[in-house]
């Protein structure tokens, strides 16, 4: 039993053992994809606000990062419940594994969902509507690798909403550079969870779970090269455009050190070191909101 000592009311033993699960089917246990979430937001914040955001807007979008992007792990994990059981790095998820029912997980989305759209409650109408964007795209996301081998790029446009969003709570419009970012979000995303598939893809084949991964094939170093080239491209016109300082140029030597870096980690396509390469993409999101908060200094 994960919670082996005695406690002096079974019902409040239970009761913490029913919350660990849910704490670990919404994977705030690894805050990775919070922080991946979490970048491309405070990325658009910064450059909406040419600075410091409003505070309370500020606190609305990193509590609905965490709010959405647990809704999301409970809602990837609920739509893989039959597949998590056939891949070793998933099996013992709290669905897959039996300790959280179906039923649970639905209520435990709904939840989140509904405790992030309280606070979107609080900002302008055009937030509120896009809000609704964002809902849809992290409820269809995990069942895209059933019906596309580019589930990643789903992915991009559910993590990066949050830019065009934070564009229209902080200033009530959405600018051009808004859709920049967010197309440059996508890149990013399609980079990183490529890596982090690669890990999966031998698993993946035999569970028919479709990623670029697998649709890559053998060329899947050469074309995440070549993502990252179309990224860093993106990102140069980015600071073209708000005539960035030269902080912000040091910041993109970051993420090209960074990206070789993770080059030579999947060069063997090791699945440990294949995640590793995922990892790492959070300082890339770091190095991005360095060269932008000083920028803005």
């Amino acid at each position: 039993m994960l919670n082996s000592k005695p406690t002096s009311s079974p019902a409040a033993g239970g009761y913490r053992q029913r919350l660990y699960q849910y704490y670990l089917l919404m994977r705030l246990d690894r805050p990775i994809g919070i922080l991946l979430l979490l970048w491309p937001t405070l990325w658009a914040l910064w450059v909406a606000a040419e600075g410091w955001p409003d505070a309370w807007i500020l606190f609305v979008f990193v509590s609905g990062v965490i709010l959405m992007r647990s809704a999301g792990c409970v809602i990837n994990d609920f739509a893989d419940r039959k597949v998590d059981p056939l891949v070793a790095r998933t099996r013992n998820r709290p669905i897959a594994a039996g300790r959280v029912s179906s039923r649970e997980a639905l209520v435990l989305f709904t939840v989140l969902c509904l405790a992030a759209f309280a606070l979107v409650l609080t900002l302008n109408r055009l937030t509120i509507q896009m809000s609704f964007i964002a809902v849809a795209l992290a409820a269809v996301y995990p069942f895209m690798k059933r019906y596309t081998y580019l589930p990643q790029m789903v992915l991009g446009m559910a993590f990066g909403w949050a830019i065009p969003m934070a564009f229209a709570a902080q200033s009530g419009a959405i600018p051009q550079v808004a859709w920049l970012m967010f197309v440059i979000n996508i890149i990013w995303s399609m980079v990183y969870d490529t890596m982090y598939a690669m890990a999966d893809r031998e698993d993946d084949l035999k569970a028919g779970i479709k990623s670029t991964a697998i649709l890559f094939g053998e060329a899947d170093r050469l074309i995440i090269g070549m993502l990252q080239v179309l990224m860093l491209l993106g990102l140069l016109l980015l600071g073209q455009q708000l005539e960035m300082g030269p902080v912000w140029y040091l910041s993109l030597v970051a993420v090209v050190a960074l990206s070789l870096y993770q080059q030579y980690l999947i060069r063997e396509r090791q699945p440990q070191a294949c995640l590793k390469a995922f990892l790492n993409n959070n300082w890339v999101g770091l190095a991005l909101f360095g060269g932008i908060f000083i920028n803005y200094l």
